[in-house]
């Protein structure tokens, strides 16, 4: 009568012999599980990166272009012309221009403490349409409007709240601006691409131009362009702004810096899945060294269940299953602990959370692979034996 096997008893079998050597299965089983969670970390860390940059992109766009004047040979820099954002509003596919200008004078918390405490801080003259310009939303209070740009009140960005100890707007809140009072009305949101609009106070041109400086020259414009227009107009910006001195005039487009630095990350993101690539590939070697000594350890094992009916497919099904449940065992224990990894670094950097779901399967199919294959050759060679030999041998 042919001997049958069950595959509830091949996977009974298997699982008796990864728990007979529990110690060596753990350790064989975290080697898997390191190269799992190396990549399921990696990809999800990447995913949520991803995600917080194409967050980023909505809100700044990319048809959002800044100008600056270039810094001249001796390494400093005029402003650019006073007639530079009309100039820059006749062209057809801009939509809309704001400016700043850089006054200076100092901010201070009072008219008591040095600059050197609030070092870094700058102020910045603007138009009330900055916000709409540049989409950021306010994170306290209201920006400047018509009224408000004529007299003597300021908001703050983000960093230069934080120095000026401005975590509020309750009661009055005042800073010192060029022997000035100013009144804070507003705070606003993170601004990454804009570090010179986070840490400057800001107030209206007109006020500007009666306490500071009445020949007011913007240091920055931005133009919002129609996104099919953006390649034509960035070649026409410099002799429109400067028409006198084009090469004075530098033109970024703030999103090419974002796009810039994921590429960055997708190639540091594709070294680390190479490099748990490698660690899984040691896990796989791992197993089949372990599988190879287990056969050689058993051999009176297998040569009593030859002599008692087990074919050899059967002897291969068991190693077969004890590699692949060992591989299953350390990537489902990988996937856990990387998707943690993943959910504990989206939440540290306040990164909206990613994981990919066909990348936890996948890696977890993965596992399974490099299991199969490591148990392939232990499986023959035990399954090769000679039951007389195997006994005797014992």
């Amino acid at each position: 009568m042919r001997s049958r096997l069950r595959i509830s008893d091949a996977l009974a079998l298997s699982l008796t012999g990864l728990r007979y050597h529990l110690g060596r299965t753990v350790l064989t089983a975290l080697g898997i599980a390191f190269g799992i969670a190396a990549i399921v970390a990696v990809l999800g860390i990447s995913a949520s990166g991803r995600a917080a940059l194409l967050a980023q992109l909505d809100q700044l766009g990319t048809n959002l272009i800044r100008i600056t004047p270039s810094t001249g040979v001796f390494g400093n820099a005029d402003g650019l012309p006073p007639e530079s954002v009309a100039m820059l509003a006749r062209v057809g596919p801009v939509e809309r221009v704001t400016s700043t200008a850089l006054l200076d004078v100092d901010v201070l918390v009072n008219d008591l403490v040095s600059p050197l405490e609030t070092g870094g801080l700058s102020v910045l003259a603007v138009p009330p349409n900055l916000p709409g310009a540049l989409n950021t939303p306010m994170l306290a209070g209201r920006f400047l409007d018509e009224a408000s740009a004529t007299v003597p009140v300021a908001v703050v960005g983000r960093l230069a709240a934080e120095r000026l100890g401005i975590d509020d707007l309750s009661g009055s809140r005042r800073v010192y601006i060029g022997g000035e009072w100013f009144e804070v009305i507003g705070i606003l949101s993170e601004m990454t691409l804009h570090p010179d609009i986070e840490r400057a106070a800001l107030i209206g041109e007109p006020v500007a131009r009666d306490l500071f400086e009445e020949d007011l020259k913007p240091t920055a414009l931005y133009a919002r362009v129609h996104p099919r227009h953006v390649d034509s107009v960035l070649e026409v910006i410099p002799a429109t702004v400067n028409p006198e001195n084009p090469d004075r005039v530098a033109v970024v487009r703030p999103a090419d810096a974002l796009v810039a630095r994921r590429q960055a990350e997708e190639a540091l993101t594709t070294l680390l899945v190479s490099l748990g690539s490698v660690a899984l590939l040691v896990g796989g070697v791992a197993i089949a060294n372990v599988m190879v000594m287990s056969v050689l350890e058993r051999r009176m094992e297998i040569g009593l269940r030859r002599a008692l009916g087990a074919t050899k497919r059967h002897v291969r099904l068991q190693f077969m299953g004890e590699a692949i449940l060992l591989s299953g065992i350390g990537g489902v224990l990988g996937v856990g602990v990387g998707a943690t990894i993943t959910v504990a670094f989206a939440i540290s950097r306040d990164l909206t959370l990613s994981v990919p779901m066909t990348g936890l399967a996948g890696s977890v199919l993965v596992a399974l692979l490099v299991g199969a294959l490591a148990g392939v050759y232990p499986a023959t060679r035990a399954a090769r034996i000679p039951p007389a030999e195997a006994v005797r041998s014992a």
